[in-house]
C-alpha cells in the first residue's frame, strides 16, 4: 500500500523533488508570486523555472504544505506532489 505525506520542511521538499529531476517552478498569475509546481522532464511551457529561494517564498506567503508520495504501491519512486494548505 503506497501512502502520502505532508511537509513544510524546505531541505525535505529540495531534496524529494531534485532526487526525481524535479525543478522549482510557477505559472504566473495576476496574484501574487503565482501557482508552485514542480517541473519533471521536459519543460511545461506555462512554468517559469525559479530558483529555490523565490519558490519557497511564494511557498511560505501563500502558507502551503507539501503533499507528497515516496513510493507508488508497486514499490517505485513516486512523483505524486501536491500542494495544500497548511493545518
Amino acid at each position: 500500500m503506497s501512502s502520502s505525506e505532508t511537509t513544510t520542511d524546505h531541505t525535505a521538499i529540495q531534496k524529494w523533488a531534485e532526487k526525481r529531476d524535479g525543478k522549482p517552478s510557477v505559472i504566473r498569475t495576476g496574484g501574487k508570486g503565482g501557482v508552485l509546481r514542480i517541473d519533471f522532464g521536459e519543460k511545461e511551457e506555462e512554468f517559469d523555472e525559479i530558483g529555490w529561494d523565490e519558490f519557497f517564498k511564494i511557498f511560505d506567503e501563500n502558507k502551503l504544505a507539501f503533499l507528497y508520495q515516496d513510493k507508488t504501491k508497486d514499490g517505485k519512486t513516486s512523483r505524486f506532489n501536491k500542494f495544500v494548505e497548511r493545518d
